[in-house]
């Protein structure tokens, strides 16, 4: 299994960014432009065991996974999402979203992805796996949190 953690500051309320993580399948798309669809198929009222069916674009190929709230706390001054889901029956990949309140302005937004192969051969593949993927989604994140505030 391998796992990257990276944060990054945001010049941006804790609520504008959170809105891009947990809103409508329009805000998330911002940040994940090729989640196609983000169905529910299971809501429950504490919100952690909600299922969405998601639909995500790779090319031409679009693959499809049920993703599992695992984590879920959402106040003033923290917020957290954790969600779970098995790609292409070769990795199970869990993500983790954390921000912090640092200011009425300013949000601390921690990333941490697990993968974990689900065959022997695609271990191969995380040995040269690096963290581009996380450093480039909380850029993004940040970018587009800090343009829609300003």
């Amino acid at each position: 299994m391998k796992t990257w953690t990276k944060t990054i500051n945001i010049n941006a309320p804790i609520e504008n960014v959170w809105r891009l993580l947990d809103g409508s399948l329009a805000d998330l798309q911002k940040i994940m432009p090729q989640v196609v669809e983000n169905k529910p198929i299971k809501i429950t009222e504490e919100v952690v065991g909600s299922v969405y069916r998601q639909k995500y674009k790779e090319g031409k190929r679009i693959e499809e996974y049920d993703v599992e709230t695992i984590e879920y706390t959402n106040t003033p001054d923290k917020k957290i999402l954790k969600v779970g889901f098995t790609l292409a029956n070769m990795f199970e990949i869990t993500a983790y979203y954390e921000l912090n309140k640092i200011n009425e302005t300013e949000t601390s937004f921690t990333y941490t992805v697990t993968n974990n192969p689900l065959k022997w051969f695609v271990k191969l593949f995380l040995l040269f796996a690096s963290d581009k993927v996380v450093v480039e989604f909380l850029e993004r994140v940040k970018k587009v949190s800090e343009a829609q505030y300003y």
